[in-house]
Formats: structure tokens, sequence, C-alpha cells
């Protein structure tokens, strides 16, 4: 029953479509030109408007695109040049803008999209006030949605530090940043990164470091071209946590799940020191003081002819084993001059059974075999183990209690690399409250979700399927396999049914049906010749009906002419129609006879 659901809603989904085609090319006519639609007018029917959240608590900045203004007023483009790359590419003239995504589900709902493949982009607004550690909770959060997947490139934000020297329109791969936080892809190495940048105290350089992998699979967000919602955690006690869709996916600590550590070892191997000429680490050697015995011979062979064997009966020793092929026949293009001079190949002599040519007995194990001679292994008496420098306190070693305390926060920026345009980035918040985080989520990215899950459902199973073959093309033969033979299969056989003679049907009923020539012309002769006890017993019962009879009234006639023989009842009928005619084409039913 599924399956033939399945397919009776194809039919309906072709149907429909089809029918939606034909009204919409019917209303603007043959000649009439495509009507352009503002993209304004589309998203206003049937959709909700786009409120503006109001943030409940404190943040250090929010963002959420009114208008392309933004990127005059707030944002600002980077002018700068990427080092170390060809001068074609270095510069960051990746395009931005503000606006709605293609298929924006809130009217007035806008966000900044990168709008160029395979260039660099970086963009960077302030923060309405720097971000320090001084133990409140860091929360991040932000919208991402990729409206035409991502094969390779990120969508990462950094968090830029604070400092005297930083110019947002210099903005590049090399500004000092404290967080990068975000999606990534490239090929099939999906992550979601938390790096953070740590300050060594004794040398004051900076050092990257990457927190573990989610626990979940995060390969969907990237293909699915819904909108995600990205949160990071970060609190005063050096835990964190990730979230996405408002669902934790990873968790840990800076001191335990980063890479590398962020503290140094407190001992490690003396670096100076090399292992000494005379070490000796061999375990085992070879006896010096063995002596090789008399009777060991090193010139027998391994292997030796089984002197027990015996020539098989029947073997040809005058035959060859091969034998040029007869049937060969050389090329027309072979040219003796630079092929050389032809010759058959050679094939199996077909007399040679069990054998032809020399025979020779089989070879064995030699048992006096022996080989070389070697002195056994003892232990080492100058073994002294495996060498290893000498331990000692590391020189380097720091431990840092609170790698939280990181650089201040003065700017977000976005310094990408992509091979897909069309990425939205959306409804940006940083706090130090996650109760913050989660009521800005639910003003904005929750409705978003719920008007996309709710459009999802509308596009039923079919779309489903359709899109479902965007990153897997060869599910289109399923669906042939699966939906159109079937379909295909079921429409013969409904043809096939209706061909079939009409009459072998009729002779399972009693319906009334039309008679054919030869039928009408034998009810004919048989009604001429008064044949058949049916057709005289109601004609004497017609020659003795009374006058009362014939002024009854209609409802008695009917009764009387229900009570009739079946062929009174159509001399009847035929004398009312005018019947006399050789053929009939009203239909009548027609009447049993009696054997």
């Amino acid at each position: 029953m599924r399956f033939v659901s399945l397919i009776l809603l194809s039919l309906l989904f072709i149907c429909s479509y089809g029918h939606n085609e034909f009204d919409e090319s019917d209303e603007l006519g043959v000649d009439a030109e495509p009507k352009v639609i503002e993209e304004s007018t589309k998203v206003h029917v049937e959709k909700k408007y786009f409120v503006p959240p109001v943030l409940k608590g404190d943040a250090f900045f929010t963002e959420i695109f009114k208008s392309q203004d933004n990127l005059k007023t707030k944002w600002v483009i980077s002018q700068a040049k990427k080092d170390g790359v060809d001068e074609n590419i270095a510069k960051y003239d990746g395009k931005w803008a503000v606006e709605e995504p293609d298929d924006n589900l809130l009217v007035g709902d806008v966000g900044l999209v990168l709008k160029s493949k395979a260039k660099h982009h970086a963009i960077a607004a302030p923060l309405d006030k720097p971000y320090e550690f001084i133990g409140n909770p860091l929360v991040v959060q932000y919208e991402v949605k990729l409206q035409n997947g991502l094969e390779c490139g990120g969508a990462y934000i950094k968090l830029l530090s604070k400092s005297n020297k930083l110019k947002l329109e210099e903005f590049n791969d090399q500004t000092p940043y404290t967080i990068m936080f975000g999606p990534d892809k490239c090929g099939n190495d999906a992550k979601l990164h938390f790096i953070f940048r740590h300050m060594n105290p004794l040398t004051g350089e900076f050092e990257e470091k990457h927190a573990k992998r989610p626990s979940v699979n995060i390969d969907k967000q990237f293909s699915d071209k819904k909108t995600h919602l990205y949160t990071l955690v970060l609190n005063s006690d050096n835990t964190f946590q990730i979230y996405v869709d408002n669902t934790q996916v990873n968790s840990g600590s800076l001191l335990e799940d980063c890479t590398p550590p962020v503290n140094p070892p407190e001992e490690i191997e003396d670096p100076s020191e090399t292992k000494p000429e005379d070490w000796d680490e061999r375990e085992k050697i070879r006896d010096p003081e063995a002596v090789k015995p008399d009777e060991w011979d090193e010139t027998e062979p391994a292997k030796i002819e089984d002197t027990s064997a015996v020539k098989p009966a029947g073997w040809l020793d005058d035959e060859e084993e091969l034998l040029a092929d007869p049937e060969a026949e050389k090329p027309d293009d072979w040219d003796e001059e630079m092929d050389g001079e032809w010759e058959p190949p050679m094939i199996s002599n077909p007399n040679c059974s069990p054998g032809c040519g020399e025979w020779k007995p089989p070879m064995i194990d030699n048992p006096k075999y022996k080989g070389k001679w070697q002195s056994p292994l003892i232990d080492n008496p100058a073994y002294k183990g495996k060498w290893k420098p000498q331990i000692i306190k590391n020189p380097n070693y720091f431990y840092d209690e609170h790698p939280y305390k990181m650089q201040p926060i003065a700017a977000i920026g976005l310094e990408l690399w992509s091979m897909t345009d069309g990425i939205v980035f959306d409804n940006f918040i940083i706090t130090d409250a996650k109760s913050t985080a989660d009521e800005w989520a639910k003003d904005t990215f929750n409705i978003k979700q719920t008007e996309e899950e709710a459009e999802a459902a509308k596009e039923g199973l079919i779309a489903q399927l359709i899109a479902t073959t965007n990153d897997r093309p060869w599910l289109w033969a399923v669906y042939i396999i699966v939906i159109v033979l079937p379909l295909i299969l079921i429409i013969i056989y409904c043809c096939s049914s209706s061909s079939k003679d009409p009459a072998a049907d009729n002779k399972k009923t009693d319906e009334s049906t039309p008679d054919g020539p030869e039928e009408e012309e034998d009810d004919e002769e048989e009604d001429a010749n008064g044949e058949g006890e049916d057709n005289e017993e109601p004609a004497k019962e017609d020659e003795k009906a009374s006058p009362e009879d014939e002024k009854a009234s209609p409802e008695d006639e009917s009764t009387k002419k229900s009570s009739k023989g079946k062929a009174a009842l159509e001399k009847e009928e035929e004398k009312e129609d005018g019947a006399g005619d050789s053929l009939r084409t009203s239909p009548r039913r027609r009447t049993a006879r009696k054997d």
C-alpha cells in the first residue's frame, strides 16, 4: 500500500505541476513577455515579517544588519593585501552585500552575504565596548546559512585582540586575534573551529591552541542549505561548551582538551645529550666461542632428485612440448624489413600425454641439507639497555592556572577564502550571559528555524527526494527503478485490460445491451412464427382483455404490464415504438427460452 500511495502521490504532483505551468502560460499568452516580479512583492505572500529582536540583558556587540548602510557606518571592508601569495590574488577584493537570502522566509530579514567565489574576503566591525576576561563568561553567537552548500571554504569569525595598532581597514590573516570560532570545510574534512591564542608568560609569544573535535557528526550542516546557529561559551573556570542549533556538540577544559597543551611538561629529556659511541644496545649477540661441527656440510643442496620416481608410461621422449600453430597465418601488414622474419606462434603439442621431451625425476627436499652454519645467539654481556637522554627540569616550564584570561577583544572580523558564494551571516551577539544569548536566539534563530521546518514540510516527499539527489545524483537511477518503471507497468496493464472484448464481460451480467443484427433477425423470425410457449400464452391473455382494463389508470396499466409474460411485453413495446424494422437500436432485455 505504501508503494501504491507513493505512485499516486507522484502522479498528483506531476499533474498539479503541469496544471500550474499551463495556467501561468495561459495568463501570459503565447507572445507575452514573462512578468518581472520584484523580490519584495514575492516574499510578501503568506510570509511573516521580521521583527527586530529586543536585547534582554547586557551585550558587548549585536548586529542584525538592517540595510546596506551597515557596510558604510559600522562595518569596515579591508583594503589590505595578503602576504606570501601571488600579486594577482593577494588583495582582499571579495564582495560583500547586505541583502535578503534567496529563499528568505521572513520579510525584511537581511544578512551579511559573501558574494564572491575564489576571492579573499575581509570585513570587521568594532565592539560597542571591549570585552575583558575579568571573571564573567564569554558568550559568542551568530547564524550561518550556506545557500549553495560549502565544498571548500570557511564561515568562521575572529575576535580581534585589543591593540593600539589595530586598524580595521588593514585587517588581514596576520592581524592578531584572541579567538577563532565557527565552521570550516575543505573536501571531506569538516570542522567546527575553536582556536584561542595563548601567551607564554615567560617569552611573551603567542601560540594557537586547538580544542578537540566535536563529539557529533556535523557534515549535514554544510549541505542542507538551512540556517544554523553557532554558540561558544567560555567560562572563568577554564571550561567551554559549543552549541549548534541550541544543542551542545562539544565541551571540555582549556587545560586538558586542547592541542598543544596550554602548559608545557615540567620535565624534559636533556636536548644537549647525545648517545656515547661505545653504548651497546644489543640484547643478543652471536657466541664468539662457538665452533662449526665437523659433520656440518654446507655444500649439500636444498633440493635433490627423487630417485624413487619412475617415468610415466606413454611418455614421448622424441616429441616436442611446443609446436608451431599450423593454422596461424602471417598478417597482411607484416613487414619483414621492420618486423623481422615472421614465425607462427607456438602451441602445446596435442600428442604430449602424459608428457614429451626428456624426462627428469621431480625434485624433493634434501634430508642432508643444513645450510650455512651460524653460531648460536647468547645474551650480550656488554648490553646497557636502550639509550635515553637524561631527564632534566624544563627550563621553559610554566603553569598557567587561568588560560581563560586571554587578550581583551576589541572587534569582530571575518577573514575568509571560499570556493562557494552566497554565505549569509546574521544576528551576531557577544555577551557575558548565556541566558541573554538564548533570549536573542528566541527572537531570531528560533523563529527562522520554525519557518524553515514548516516550509520543508510543505514541500512534501517529492521535494525531499529531489533535494536528496543534489549530493547523490545516483539516486535518480533508484527513483526510476522504484517509481517510474512500476508506474509504466501499471499503465500498460490498465490499457491492455480496457482493450478486451466487452461482449465477454456482458455475458457475465444481466444488464441491457444492444442486440446485433443477427440476433435481431432471429428474434423477429421467432416472433413471426409464434415459436415457444412464452409467446403463445401471453397472446391469449391479450385477446381476453376486457374494456374495463383499457380504461384503467396508468398505475394499473403498469401493474398489468408487469404481470404479463416477457415476450408479450416485448411485442407491446415494439408496437408503441413503431417497431417493424429489421434492425432496432433501442436496448431491451433478452428473454430466456424454455427447453
